[in-house]
């Protein structure tokens, strides 16, 4: 397997090279916390971590019942909502588009399944870790 390399080719944007894939990965600072974008997934990474990390505020009631939560990455602003209570959803589909730190991210369906629940309208500023659409 070859060496990763990284390319810059915009501010907060890279293309990383691992092993003949090649993924554009965008980049924000805010303070002591990195956030990074890539395939329309976000990652966390705070200067005592070793990793990645993701929560999510479903209930455990939610959770035995297999509902999966698609949360705010980062502080953000909804921009879009697709998802509609009731609707079923293909892996991968766009749910809800959001807004941070002059980046669009595309908040996609974990899985295939039926919209249980939507708890964010365009225009409305979200925290980390909000849950912003239940999917079962």
């Amino acid at each position: 397997m070859s060496d990763p390399a990284v390319q810059r080719i915009g501010p907060g944007a890279y293309i990383v090279s691992i092993g003949g894939r090649r993924e554009i990965v965008h980049v924000a600072l805010d303070g002591a916390t990195q956030w990074a974008h890539v395939r329309g997934e976000v990652f966390r990474l705070t200067a005592d971590d070793h990793g990645s990390q993701r929560q999510a505020s479903t209930s455990p009631a939610a959770r035995e019942l297999g509902v999966l939560p698609i949360t705010a990455p980062m502080p953000a602003k909804v921009l879009k909502v697709m998802a509609v209570a009731g609707a079923a959803v293909k892996k991968g589909e766009t749910l809800v588009i959001l807004e941070a730190m002059k980046m669009e991210l595309p908040l996609r369906a974990s899985a295939d399944g039926v919209i249980v629940a939507v708890h964010c309208r365009e225009g409305e500023l979200v925290q980390p870790d909000a849950v912003l659409v239940e999917l079962s």
